[in-house]
């Protein structure tokens, strides 16, 4: 597990996409500074025929994806059947990886997202936390909880908070 740093679900829709080769660089920027690394990323679009294209990226090796999968899987096992569970669990992580892959995921997400539009779904790895982690168990320290919280969400609490007052 100490290979691995926390990853993230970040699910973005795009009403009129505006891709003008920005945001793959800057994955690729923030990768190649080895504070990020793109486990999985997929792009489906649905053009106004309900026309389906998708795109799948990933930073992971195929080894690296076995891995990350049999850690996966391992812990759900750990969580649904104790240690014998976890056993099972890492075996079939490590036969299925890790990630969004294959025509069912795309067509999931499509089915979600109405006709003209984009969505993206990322699993980003943050490398940058690792050493952090470390440092907070070193010290003693457990998780108890994290969230992100996002400029709009401020607005959004300013917001109510002014329509309650």
């Amino acid at each position: 597990m100490d290979e691995f740093g926390p990853v993230q679900v970040m699910v973005v829709g795009f009403e009129h996409p505006k891709f003008e080769g920005e945001v793959l660089p800057e994955l690729r920027r923030l990768k190649d500074l080895g504070m990020i690394r793109l486990v999985d990323l997929m792009v489906v679009s649905k053009d106004d025929a309900d026309e389906v294209t998708a795109l799948e990226l990933s930073d992971l090796t195929p080894d690296e994806s076995s891995q990350f999968g049999a850690l996966v899987g391992a812990l759900i096992g750990l969580g649904a059947d104790g240690v014998d569970g976890a056993a099972e669990g890492a075996i079939a992580g490590a036969e299925s990886g890790v990630g969004l892959r294959g025509d069912e995921a795309a067509w999931s997400i499509a089915d979600a997202i109405p006709a003209g539009t984009t969505a993206a779904v990322a699993l980003i790895e943050h490398r940058w936390a690792i050493p952090l982690r470390d440092a907070i168990r070193r010290a003693g320290g457990v998780p108890l909880a994290d969230t992100w919280i996002h400029p709009e969400d401020l607005m959004l609490y300013g917001a109510l908070a002014a329509s309650a007052g």
